[in-house]
């Protein structure tokens, strides 16, 4: 695809969590796209060997979106850059157990980054884009915000916060022209699965296979979403211009509604 034609040519995008997993997917899809491609996160080694795999038009830059003097540092460090896109992809699973066996620090460290990092991110680049009347947000949420997890309350809880912030933001950055929408993937295959599959495994005494069949059973698809997959759809959401405020699933028929 040449950039003349690529859908996003000419534009920038940053990627929270772009080191590997979802983001170095969302990553990948925009820069084939024609972005200029930012991926950002806590592994400084990490984030150069992705970016120098996905090509010239990606770069890093280290930031925990969890602090906002890091947050703080990273706008003034791209503030020669007109950030057009945004993607608030970092995160982390935190713990799988009961809720009465969750110690508040686990709980407060899913929030810092799966909550707090989105509004950071957004605060601080928000502005920028109202001041220009355009620009995107895409917050990678999560299914299981909208329906029953058990032993992952902190996760559950926080992508739910996402999908509300997200919907309030739209309603007050859409009439100054940037859009801001989510995506709330199902399952996605990849290590995080297969470590809960390894944890539900010894929690019911089967096998991690057994596990993962039972889970995937419950899909239309009987199978679980790719990275690729999820990168296609945030790309796909930039390219649907009267799309704010929505939440989209993205869960191989996992949730249906």
């Amino acid at each position: 695809m040449s950039p003349r034609t690529a859908p996003l040519a000419g534009r920038t995008a940053l990627v929270t969590g772009g080191g590997s997993g979802l983001g170095r997917s969302i990553a990948r899809t925009l820069a084939a796209d024609g972005a200029r491609v930012v991926i950002t996160g806590r592994d400084g080694a990490r984030l150069r060997d992705t970016a120098a795999r996905l090509g010239p038009d990606v770069s890093y830059r280290v930031c925990d979106v969890s602090r906002p003097e890091e947050v703080a540092e990273l706008a003034r460090a791209l503030s020669g850059e007109e950030i057009s896109v945004l993607v608030n992809n970092a995160g982390t699973a935190g713990p799988v157990a009961p809720l009465i066996e969750i110690d508040p620090r686990e709980w407060d460290e899913v929030f810092d980054v799966n909550v707090r990092g989105v509004f950071l991110m957004c605060r601080a680049f928000l502005p920028a884009m109202t001041a220009r009347g355009t620009g995107d947000i895409v917050n990678i949420a999560s299914v299981s915000g909208k329906r029953p997890l058990a032993r992952r309350t902190p996760y559950c809880a926080s992508k739910m916060a996402v999908i509300g912030l997200t919907t309030t933001l739209a309603a007050e950055a859409g009439p100054l022209g940037v859009m801001v929408n989510s995506l709330s993937p199902g399952p996605v295959s990849g290590p995080r699965m297969e470590r809960n599959f390894r944890l539900e495994a010894e929690r019911t005494g089967t096998s991690p296979e057994a596990a993962e069949e039972a889970f995937t059973a419950r899909s239309a698809l009987g199978r679980m979403v790719t990275e690729d997959e999820v990168g296609e759809a945030v790309a796909a959401m930039l390219r649907m211009r009267g799309l704010c405020g929505a939440d989209i699933d993205l869960s191989a028929g996992m949730v249906a509604r």
